[in-house]
């Protein structure tokens, strides 16, 4: 019974030394396989994008690179490099327009031009009204003295 115990014994031995041996195999084919390497990149938002109330404040920023300043209001940018150069631009917004749109907008300066036509008719009516008057009271005047005489 006792030698029976002791091979018992020395086989589990055994197999925990080959448990061992394969986990420490394990550990080595891993160690020797390239591990990908991850490089996360994390931007300073200074750096990216920076925000100005006026011309003056990006004169006094120092930058490393070229670097955009944007209004608060978002209608200029400065963008500064390194050696102190500084361009400045407008932005206006460009809006998509559908269909409708488009319709809409002609149709308003069809409008419009329609009431400058009327306009103009008008003032040049007023006109011919005022010059007809004037002569007609000339003429009267003039018929006046003709007739004084």
């Amino acid at each position: 019974m006792y030698n029976n115990y002791s091979q018992q014994s020395n086989i589990d031995r055994i197999n925990s030394i080959n448990n061992e041996i394969a986990n420490l195999e394990m550990k080595r084919t891993q160690a020797m396989m390239p591990q990908p390497i991850t490089q996360n990149f994390q931007l300073n938002s200074s750096n990216v994008m920076r925000y100005a109330n006026n011309f003056e404040e990006v004169q006094r920023d120092f930058v490393i690179g070229d670097t955009p300043f944007f209004s608060k209001d978002m209608s200029v940018v400065w963008i500064k490099n390194t050696k102190g150069e500084i361009k400045t631009y407008e932005l206006n917004e460009i809006v998509q327009k559908d269909e409708k749109d488009l319709q809409i907008e002609m149709l308003q300066a069809r409008l419009k031009e329609i009431e400058e036509r009327i306009s103009k008719n008008e003032s040049n009516d007023k006109y011919i009204n005022e010059s007809i008057e004037n002569e007609e009271s000339s003429n009267a005047k003039s018929v006046s003295k003709s007739s004084k005489k």
